[in-house]
């Protein structure tokens, strides 16, 4: 009996080192352990009204995306609208067009491409449709990211469209065709909606096909306005050749307005599609994840004199990302001017995290005669205390905004 204690004993000893060891070296699980929350509240001059856990390090999941689009403002602009550039080459027939990491190159945006093809060659007939794709490193691998048929697993790229996705029903005899009325199904696809076996939904597309796809919706748009296409669609660069004139689309939206798509889908393509192309901005092409993090890292140093800080993606999806209460308030405070781009709800402008274990919460509470509180709440420890904070936050708001 004695040596049958003695050997429990020894197990649950060793399994206490394993956990500690894990912890050393996993430093992202012994983040989500955190049994107490990170919670601050500021009022619109930065002075702080509640902190509890302020300087700790937390995963903020996707509130990571404020930081992401406000570097992103710094860098690009906010008045800034993202260009895909086009060439048609008369002696080969072959059009030629090049991505710049437009995050909203959706079908609506490409058919008013196609549009302006037509109006400016005046042509009716196309050889190749070439695909130039080297604004972008080739490989890209966003840390977080997996290989499911969810849309935040959706590949990036110089040259997209839709998102990377496709979006499918069933019609009532029973075929799969298009949710959204304004994009074809294109016949390419349905083998690899059919082998999921759902009748609606989201689909990824494959890297390689992320590739080809924005150049199939181009050539149907433009077979649609009867341009004969004879070639195929082929990955290539625009000709570097000195005469050559090629013409510049600009997205009809604003980064503002993409930000604030961003924010209201939480939509990790867009945020890394950002970080990649302040990457290409700040450090010359081709983008890589390495520049985006570098311009975002050198505008928290010389704006927010932040460093303590662990940034991988843009999106928030890696358990990777680490950042304090309190560092993300100054971000907050630098956000302030573009809080209406946030979700409201009642006196809540917000934005929200979640990954498994981990819930975040940030944004504006407004008081009396519409002064900003920013706040933020960081939970690595699933739901605990999440509903009860967010009400003390308000109560204190509340209050104060009485007694003013």
């Amino acid at each position: 009996m004695k040596k049958t204690i003695h050997s429990s004993k020894t197990i649950t000893i060793a399994f206490i080192w394993i956990l500690f060891l894990s912890s050393l070296f996993y430093p992202e699980n012994a983040c989500t352990k955190n049994l107490l929350p990170g919670v601050i509240l500021a009022n619109d001059r930065g002075e702080i009204v509640y902190e509890e856990n302020s300087k700790k390090k937390f995963i903020p999941a996707s509130i990571l995306k404020i930081l992401t689009s406000l570097t992103a403002i710094h860098v690009l602009g906010g008045p800034y609208h993202f260009s895909t550039d086009y060439y048609f080459d008369k002696t080969s027939k072959n059009l030629y067009i090049k991505g710049y990491g437009d995050p909203l190159f959706i079908s609506e945006v490409v058919q008013q491409f196609c549009q302006n093809i037509i109006s400016t060659y005046k042509i009716d007939k196309i050889n190749n449709i070439v695909l130039d794709q080297t604004y972008f490193t080739h490989q890209i691998q966003v840390p977080g990211k997996g290989f499911s048929l969810n849309p935040y697993d959706a590949p990036v790229g110089a040259l997209c469209a839709n998102f990377n996705t496709i979006m499918f029903e069933q019609s009532p005899k029973g075929d799969l065709i298009s949710a959204e009325p304004q994009t074809p199904l294109l016949p390419i696809f349905q083998e690899n909606i059919k082998k999921t076996g759902l009748i609606q939904g989201r689909i990824v597309l494959t890297k390689k096909q992320s590739h080809i796809y924005p150049g199939l919706l181009i050539k149907y748009f433009l077979e649609t306005k009867q341009i004969k296409i004879t070639g195929n669609i082929l990955q290539g660069s625009i000709p570097s050749n000195n005469t050559i004139q090629t013409h510049s689309f600009l997205s009809p939206f604003s980064l503002k307005e993409v930000i604030q798509k961003l924010l209201k889908f939480s939509n990790n393509f867009i945020a890394n599609q950002l970080l990649l192309a302040m990457g290409a901005k700040t450090n010359h092409p081709p983008a890589t994840i390495k520049k985006g993090l570098d311009a975002i890292y050198l505008y928290l140093k010389q704006n927010l004199k932040i460093e303590d800080i662990a940034i991988s993606e843009g999106s928030g999806l890696s358990k990777t990302n680490q950042i304090s209460p309190e560092q993300m308030l100054k971000i907050l405070i630098e956000f302030m001017p573009h809080h209406s781009l946030l979700n409201k709800k009642g006196h809540d402008y917000y934005k929200t995290g979640t990954l498994t274990g981990v819930k975040t919460r940030v944004g504006y509470l407004l008081g009396k005669n519409s002064r900003l509180y920013p706040y933020v709440i960081m939970v690595n420890q699933k739901n605990k205390g999440y509903a009860e904070i967010q009400n003390k936050l308000l109560n204190i708001v509340r209050q104060r905004s009485k007694n003013e």
